[in-house]
């Protein structure tokens, strides 16, 4: 049929398109009730009473909870842990459903209001009274973990969640880097951005009393990571006795993985009341409660010989975690990032050095790319940055160091400093199909004639790899995990031959229900319109882990290969019994199983058919056409890439605009090449927003000053360019689908390409460091400070 590696159109689009999505707020049961959360104004303050005598009266309300209801309550629970560099364990603070005690950062839940209507709700919210007595906050990650910080938990000295260390002896990198010819150091801030998915969060709490039963609806990414989470450490709710439903997602960027306090809460309110309780966020509590992403501040060092090549790397990161830690926060700033600071190049020696504070600001988790763009970020810029201070250039310089090509099959994968062994990779291919692509010599051209004339105009690289489709359950369980990082996946022949794919994979606009039915219907020769795809609600799927980490068609299509296989096994038991041949002597291909050599076959139909009528049949075979599959990576999937950027500065305004945008990306195999270029696009744009636009600022009283869309500037049509994609192909060698994850590629490569191509435009000016955000402000005021006009 040819189906995969078509540029198939999304089947799920219709729906879509047409307004017919059914979201978690679209969801009306009947009785429903509707909450609304009490949050806290200040990012540090005591709760001295909570007065709820005016709202318990008003109109419509059912009821009011605050902190001390629930004292009997778990919290949230964190997801993965990471210890401190001498084996102390990670401190891992309560996060309560709603606060009784002290608040510790500014949208903290402090009580919830149940009423008949949303009017009713808010109105009634409006009159609960909470006296607090306001203390000082910390919101840097460094100064939280000096001494006499102001304490986020009491408990946790100097604020220090963990420290962290990975790679080379460290006293072998000091050495080398002392030695060294030539060491390039930057410091900086890897800024703080806040996901914005179209849709807010949403849950929906129902008990039922008849039954004692809940059902959980959430815009999750993770809907059986949720139950697992809410049952067996927050409620103690038996599992058989939870059903979650993750409906159409409108987005999440990693923002909806985690188990957040609503989804429990609305659950628990719900048996209170004995009635369905709705939550949905509104936009200023999306920027407040949201787990927010990176919040990195560095200090690299990367060290040269005289040859330009790379001898030795040292980084030392505070990560800031928030006021609580998130279901995978401490994950980001280790395994996620420190494992990736090899980048594509051979540098000998790499030490990485972190330290995790909590600080009274929203909790920090993935945000898409999850430590991936941080440790990209921070090799890409050091490169261009060492590129400009040795007079080399920036591709040059990459060639020299980059690691030889290698498939995983032929030659072993490469073994990196800080863990990881990548599965395969042609480095020197991919940046030399980029050069090619954007015309470099032309475009060194341009710049020196664009200089001539005073104009300002840059050339920015990236090359990236990062890790995806996360490594075997036991390895990550070695490494910090709470659960397995599997995927499941059920196929489901029915008898007139039309198939049904239970996925634990969620799609929250990946287009899964296209490339799993892509998938699917090439594999047993059969039309796509005659396979669903059915993910996001628990009860009709098994088990699953969700969608993050670019893992979906890695993990979870690789778990609807394995039982793709087992019903072309069965249905060669099948085939063989009615063509009266051996079993060795039948092949299936092209939607039919034949006895080789001859034209005797059986079609698919016919097969699927017989097992659920088995008059004809296979003796001790049982019926039906049925399995499920569990797939535990081997390894991780190694995408990686060459972006180029190129901008222009407006000198009178330092306004800095996008004239050019390549991706070139390796993902392995690929199944839906538009989609594929859908997810760099969307990508690109997110990493180009962090690059030259967007930030999360507060104030030193913990205020989040830019928490609406007034003020927190996301990237707009007019701030892009048309993104000119391309790829080059190596297969992964450890999943049957050769496939390596798409999804964050475009977020990873694109930030240091756009900020190094700034840094390419005003190094004319003697200016290397433009801080992220680079906006036009910033850039005017390092022209003019540096005595340009």
């Amino acid at each position: 049929m040819g189906l995969i590696g078509s540029s198939v159109k999304r089947v799920e689009d219709k729906r879509f398109l047409t307004g017919k999505g059914k979201y978690t707020d679209d969801i009306v049961l009947p009785g429903q009730t509707i909450a609304r959360i009490i949050r806290s104004p200040h990012a540090h303050a005591k709760i001295i009473s909570v007065d709820t005598a005016a709202a318990e009266s008003a109109d419509g309300v059912i009821a009011i909870f605050t902190g001390k209801d629930l004292a009997g309550v778990n919290g949230v629970p964190c997801g993965w842990q990471v210890n401190f560099k001498n084996g102390d364990t990670m401190k891992e603070p309560a996060h309560p459903l709603l606060v009784a005690d002290k608040v510790r950062h500014v949208g903290d839940g402090v009580a919830i209001v149940i009423a008949e209507s949303y009017a009713q709700a808010k109105d009634a919210a409006e009159k609960i009274k909470v006296d607090y007595e306001v203390l000082d906050a910390v919101i840097d990650p460094r100064k939280a973990a000096d001494d006499g910080a102001p304490l986020v938990h009491d408990d946790v000295p100097n604020n220090t969640a963990f420290d962290w260390q990975l790679g080379s002896d460290a006293g072998e990198v000091d050495e080398a880097i002392r030695s060294a010819h030539h060491v390039t150091t930057l410091e900086f801030s890897n800024q703080r951005l806040i996901p914005n998915a179209i849709e807010p969060r949403s849950a929906i709490g129902h008990y039922e009393e008849a039954s004692d039963k809940f059902t959980l609806y959430t815009s999750s990414q993770n809907p059986h990571l949720i139950r697992l989470l809410l049952c067996a450490f927050v409620l103690g709710i038996p599992e058989h006795k939870v059903r979650v439903i993750s409906p159409d997602v409108g987005g999440g960027f990693g923002s909806k993985i985690f188990h957040y306090t609503e989804e429990a809460l609305v659950i628990w309110c719900s048996r209170e009341i004995n009635r369905p309780v709705k939550w949905t966020a509104e936009r200023s509590e999306s920027f407040l409660t949201d787990a927010h992403g990176r919040d990195h501040i560095s200090k690299a060092e990367l060290a040269f010989d005289a040859d330009g090549k790379m001898t030795a790397l040292r980084v030392k990161t505070y990560a800031n975690l928030g006021g609580y830690l998130s279901t995978f926060g401490p994950a980001v700033p280790t395994y996620l990032y420190g494992t990736l600071l090899q980048g594509l190049y051979t540098t000998p020696l790499v030490n990485v050095d972190v330290t995790a504070t909590f600080t009274h600001t929203t909790p920090v988790d993935a945000y898409r790319g999850a430590g991936r763009p941080e440790a990209t970020y921070l090799l890409e810029r050091l490169m261009d940055t060492a590129a400009l201070e040795l007079g080399i250039d920036p591709a040059e310089l990459r060639f020299k160091n980059f690691i030889p090509a290698f498939d995983g099959v032929e030659q072993a994968g490469y073994q990196t400093q800080v863990a990881l062994q990548y599965d395969s990779g042609d480095y020197q291919r991919i940046l030399k199909k980029a050069l090619d692509k954007i015309g470099y010599d032309q475009l060194r051209a341009e710049q020196k004639a664009a200089r001539d004339s005073g104009k300002l105009m840059g050339i920015g690289f990236s090359t990236y790899i990062e890790a995806c489709g996360i490594a075997p359950s036991a390895v990550v369980g070695a490494l910090g995990a709470r659960a397995g990082l599997f995927e499941v996946a059920q196929v489901r022949v029915q008898p007139t031959g039309k198939v049904s794919v239970y996925t634990g994979a969620h799609s929250h606009g990946q287009g899964h229900e296209t490339t799993f039915a892509q998938i699917v219907a090439d594999r047993f020769g059969i039309a796509l319109e005659d396979v669903e795809v059915v993910h996001g609600d628990s009860e009709s799927v098994a088990f699953g882990m969700g969608t993050y980490g670019s893992r979906s068609l890695a993990v979870g299509g690789s778990a609807i290969i394995k039982s793709i296989e087992k019903v072309i096994e069965k249905g060669t038991k099948i085939a063989a019994h009615k063509l009266e041949a051996a079993e060795a002597d039948i092949e299936f291909a092209d939607g039919k199983w034949s006895v080789k050599g001859t034209d005797k076959s059986v079609g698919f139909g016919d097969v699927s058919l017989t097992a659920y009528v088995p008059h004809d049949y296979p003796e001790g075979l049982e019926p039906g056409l049925d399995f499920s599959s569990f797939y535990d990576p081997a390894n991780f999937t190694y995408p990686f890439g060459a972006h180029i950027a190129v901008v222009e500065i407006d000198k009178e305004t330092g306004k800095v605009t996008l004239k050019r945008y390549l991706a070139v990306d390796d993902v392995g195999n690929v199944i839906n090449p538009m989609i594929v270029d859908g997810q760099v696009h969307g990508g690109v744009a997110q990493g180009i927003g962090q690059a030259l636009l967007e930030a999360a600022i507060y104030d030193e009283s913990g205020q989040l000053i830019n928490g609406t869309y007034m003020d927190y500037t996301m990237p707009r049509a007019d701030d892009l360019v048309s993104f000119e994609t391309d790829r080059t192909t190596t297969p992964c060698p450890h999943n049957p689908l050769g496939v390596k994850g798409a999804g964050e590629t475009g977020t990873i490569g694109s930030t240091p390409a756009v900020v190094n191509a700034v840094m390419d435009a005003l190094s004319a000016y003697g200016i290397w460091d433009p801080p992220m955000p680079v906006t036009s402000e910033k850039v005017w005021e390092r022209i003019h400070s540096n005595g340009q006009s």
